[in-house]
């Protein structure tokens, strides 16, 4: 990382603040299940998390976008997750003190996620509103991540520059997201995706448990 001085945090939601896999997991398959489509195994909706839920979606599906029911599909999991996105989802394990403990040293912190604003908004009002000022979803006309938009968006909307932020995130996405904001990244191990994958996609700044991230800011 740099030798700036941060005062914001841009967190990614699943796999970073949130272990969302099991309800991701459980709603593509109900949707592939109530239009006969085979069951996916949980390492594939690992694999395929982080490019927003219509990709998912269209990664789990035969034929991807191009199957005739694929937007049905998509509808029948958008309901149903929207409705069940907390059902068996929680922060990782020491990630509430670790938010406690940034906010208590005055950082502003924002999430921004591919995820459906729906599900962002509820999720934020369930697990860090205390802590967490803004939650960003897809939103129609922002691309998604990779592309800067949103993260550049949620910045703005806090009066922030690229430079006084620091991204974390768990994935590839996440690294090519902070990389085109101009954000330095922490890349997190306790997410959705391997150290060797991650090197390979070029992080280089890790997180092995989230307490590691508030020891990092105390340095910068």
């Amino acid at each position: 990382m740099s030798k700036t001085r941060y005062t914001a945090v841009i967190w990614d939601l699943d796999g970073t603040l949130l272990d969302t896999l099991e309800d991701l997991f459980l709603s593509v398959n109900l949707a592939l299940r109530t239009f006969g489509e085979a069951e996916r195994p949980m390492k594939d909706i690992r694999l395929f998390a982080g490019n927003g839920v219509r990709r998912l979606v269209a990664l789990s599906t035969p034929g991807g976008e191009e199957h005739p029911r694929f937007e049905e599909i998509f509808r029948c999991f958008r309901d149903y997750y929207v409705e069940h996105c907390d059902d068996h989802t929680g922060l990782y394990p020491g990630m509430k003190e670790t938010l406690r403990a940034l906010h208590a040293r005055g950082y502003r912190m924002a999430v921004v996620s591919n995820k459906l604003q729906a599900g962002v908004d509820e999720l934020w009002r369930e697990h860090f509103s205390d802590t967490v000022e803004l939650a960003v979803g897809e939103r129609p006309g922002v691309p998604r991540k990779p592309a800067p938009d949103m993260v550049l968006g949620a910045l703005r909307e806090m009066g922030l520059k690229p430079e006084e932020a620091v991204y974390v995130g768990d994935s590839e996405v996440d690294l090519a997201t902070a990389r085109n904001a101009g954000l330095d990244c922490i890349t997190v191990l306790w997410g959705f995706r391997d150290r060797d994958w991650l090197e390979k996609q070029g992080a280089r700044c890790f997180a092995e448990r989230p307490e590691d991230i508030v020891t990092m800011l105390s340095r910068d």
